[in-house]
């Protein structure tokens, strides 16, 4: 039985344009759609298994990339938006009829991804945006629900498609993170 990764990615990556200059996304309403404008294209676009990011229903992974919170601009019925837990680092911004989750925000300044907004690009009304890069946080699946023998499938299916599947973030935004934390402590 094929487990279904993300409906964006599950008969492979649809690469992006490479000039994406930005666009709209739209929650799932039918009418009085949430919608957010994102100036420029996405970064790090990845397959996310943790349990907090939106899911569409049915998908084991989110898709979930990062934008510079400056390029972030709710457009429409942003009184249907709500935080869906303060207390955590990201404060997803989702929308209160449908669930939709529009944006997630850092506001400790310390964080080394303050400053970056985290959307779901499958949410864009229009095409072109950065494909997925990676997989990441995929062992937390299972706290989802998904049997841990079902796992090695899970990473082989995600190699398939070209995602790199790691138990954190990429090698990347672990290094962001690590210096980060190193210029933290010298200052």
């Amino acid at each position: 039985m094929t487990i279904a990764l993300h409906p964006s990615i599950d008969n492979g990556l649809k690469q992006g344009s490479g000039s994406f200059a930005g666009g709209t996304l739209a929650c799932k309403c039918k009418d009085h759609q949430v919608k957010v404008g994102i100036k420029g294209d996405v970064a790090h676009n990845h397959a996310c298994g943790c349990t907090k990011c939106w899911k569409p229903q049915g998908a084991t992974f989110s898709v979930v990339a990062v934008v510079p919170r400056q390029n972030v601009t709710v457009l429409e019925n942003g009184d249907k938006l709500e935080i869906v837990d303060a207390s955590a680092v990201i404060q997803r911004h989702a929308c209160k009829a449908c669930g939709t989750h529009m944006y997630g925000r850092i506001e400790n300044k310390n964080h080394p991804f303050y400053g970056l907004d985290f959307i779901h690009p499958e949410l864009f009304q229009e095409q072109g945006s950065q494909a997925p890069q990676f997989a990441a946080f995929v062992s937390s699946v299972i706290e989802s629900g998904v049997k841990p023998e079902q796992m090695a499938g899970i990473r082989s299916r995600l190699k398939e498609i070209g995602l790199e599947p790691y138990d954190c973030l990429s090698p990347a935004l672990m290094d962001a993170i690590a210096t980060h934390v190193a210029k933290a402590k010298a200052a």
